[in-house]
């Protein structure tokens, strides 16, 4: 008899003696699956245990589909399918492997087949009515129940050379078939069918007897117990780490607090070794949870895979986070030499090598923040991905989270747009850390250039703040080169205008001809004449090229000494 022609009825777990009732619903809820058949077709059971999550299609290797069964979680068969089904009839190796999970499961779980509510009405319908019939919702309806020294599993071979792997109880007359053993199976291992049933047989017949016990009401009870205690010492263990962290914490902020005074390298290394090991506790602290998760999931029935997995989620995670940690190590070395053979090109002129060096600042600074974002991007889908269940999850949930992202970009489209602008500032050359612009309606150093927003300090030290999304238009005052326009207004009575011209363009060319100026001079000050007549008086213009970021300097110094040079000619200066 095949198993596929004899599906059984769906079972869910089962209740448990009154002592351990409360537990076993805690279990029950926490997602151990049954048996689901349906009449005369391939069923979906999935009973084999809660983490152990078949996927819907087989695995294919070679000529064969493969399906894994699992008992309590724990694979214990593989069983192969034709990769190439003729006709497309029977059932496929995952298929398989459901069904044969849950004619399994129906000898380690107690079968409920009524939900409470019909439990309660049948034996309220028993007080009222005498009947012979075998109630359907009492406890081991199916009597599949008894020791695990009960169950035997026997082969018995088919006439068209299969053999089936069948359950027998004592105290019950029918055994339970469990699996029919194919050709399929036979070629996949290199042997007989029967010969291959003889070597599951025992296999089965221990590792059902190892579920039956392992699910006793008893059993149960004492793995609870032998879980609490451990998780009190998990406990206590996490509560130590926390205290150990927060004095990390305040040592850190002591060794902060005395930086204002002159720091020395025992200074800092002190604070270099706080943030250290404040992190390392912190580290600590988390996978000490994840332990107390682990070792909370081994006490349910069938969680033993989940569990260990658990178990070894912080070493996956420190691992996975080395790995991209390093790649961005690497990818920081690789993109800081290439701005350097960039920047340190020596055909250029100086004032193009000079800018090259300055904007090399800002892409320095900007690729160093990509690459942490996106490291931080892939480590945590890395992690996120290596999660218990998470693989598992359908296609209807990957495209809810589909949704929510497109949603979420709608929502934080001010962001985005500010992260385009960001990277267009940076390849079109508008501005670098250290020049001064004029942008947003502000005016100033730029000392922060962010993948979001642009930082500027003012003359009055505040800093601004730009969304680079607002960084139109803007104003470059030292890009390349540097210049200034001054105006010197001259009092119109008695203004001798030639004389006072040919002060200033003497007094400009020996301030481009001082030492201490001319090498931030890339030419002498040109004396531009009358720019404006007014009722206050005569406007003289004066227009200086400076080297990048000179020109305010410059532009106060030639300022003074033409004011002293006037006053020396008496040459007034016009009043408001």
């Amino acid at each position: 008899m095949n198993a596929f022609q004899a599906p059984l009825p769906v079972s869910l777990p089962g209740r448990r003696r009154l002592l351990a009732l409360l537990l076993v619903v805690m279990i029950a809820t926490a997602g151990l699956p049954g048996l689901a058949a349906t009449a005369g077709g391939a069923s979906t059971a999935s009973g084999g245990g809660g983490s152990s999550a078949v996927s819907d299609l087989p695995t294919q290797a070679g000529s064969f589909q493969l399906g894994t069964v699992r008992i309590l979680g724990i694979p214990t068969l593989i069983v192969a399918s034709p990769a190439l089904q003729g006709g497309g009839t029977g059932p496929d190796a995952s298929q398989r492997a459901r069904v044969i999970e849950g004619n399994l499961s129906l000898l380690y779980r107690n079968p409920m087949l009524c939900s409470p509510g019909e439990t309660l009405a049948e034996n309220f319908a028993g007080l009222f009515l005498s009947s012979g019939a075998r109630a359907v919702c009492r406890q081991d309806p199916l009597g599949l129940g008894g020791p695990p020294e009960a169950l035997e599993v026997a082969v018995v071979p088919q006439p068209d050379g299969l053999a089936l792997l069948e359950a027998r109880l004592k105290g019950r007359d029918g055994p339970v078939p469990l699996l029919t053993v194919t050709f399929e199976d036979a070629r996949l291992y290199g042997t007989s069918p029967e010969q291959l049933a003889l070597r599951w047989g025992p296999l089965l017949q221990a590792r059902l007897r190892l579920a039956r016990r392992l699910l006793a009401p008893g059993e149960i009870l004492h793995r609870w117990r032998r879980v609490g205690l451990v998780e009190l010492g998990l406990g206590l263990l996490l509560t130590a780490v926390l205290v150990l962290w927060r004095g990390s914490r305040r040592w850190v902020v002591g060794a902060s607090s005395a930086a204002a005074e002159p720091s020395g390298p025992r200074q800092i290394l002190r604070r270099r070794l706080g943030d250290a090991l404040s992190v390392l506790l912190l580290a600590c602290a988390f996978a000490v949870l994840v332990m107390m998760a682990g070792v909370a999931t081994f006490a349910v029935p069938g969680e033993v895979p989940l569990a260990l997995d658990l178990f070894l989620q912080p070493l996956a995670m420190v691992v996975k986070l080395l790995v991209v940690g390093a790649g961005a190590l690497i990818l920081q070395v690789v993109s800081r030499a290439l701005m350097s053979q960039w920047a340190g090109r020596l055909d250029l002129p100086p004032d193009r090598r000079a800018r090259r060096l300055q904007r090399s600042r800002s892409l320095r600074l900007m690729t160093v923040r990509l690459i942490n974002l996106a490291a931080l991007a892939i480590g945590g889908f890395w992690v996120l991905v290596g999660l218990p269940g998470v693989q598992q999850l359908s296609s209807s949930v990957v495209l809810a989270s589909g949704a929510l992202l497109g949603a979420l970009a709608i929502v934080f489209q001010g962001l985005l747009r500010d992260f385009a602008a960001g990277l267009v500032v940076l390849v079109d050359d508008r501005y670098a850390i250290g020049d001064t612009v004029d942008l947003g309606g502000f005016s100033g150093e730029v000392v922060d250039l962010g993948v979001l927003s642009t930082q500027l300090r003012c003359s009055d030290q505040r800093v601004v703040t730009v969304p680079n999304s607002r960084c139109e238009p803007v104003v470059n005052r030292t890009k390349l080169r540097s210049g200034a326009e001054l105006t010197l207004p001259l009092a119109a009575t008695g203004l001798d205008l030639p004389r006072a011209l040919a002060a200033i363009g003497e007094e400009a060319r020996a301030f481009a001809d001082d030492p201490r100026w001319q090498k931030h001079l890339l030419q002498s000050p040109v004396v531009r004449g009358v720019s404006e007549v007014n009722a206050n008086g005569v406007n003289v213009s004066l227009v200086i090229a400076t080297v990048a970021g000179q020109q305010g300097a410059a532009k106060r110094a030639l300022l003074g000494r033409i004011v002293e040079r006037l006053g020396r000619e008496g040459i007034a200066l016009a009043t408001a």
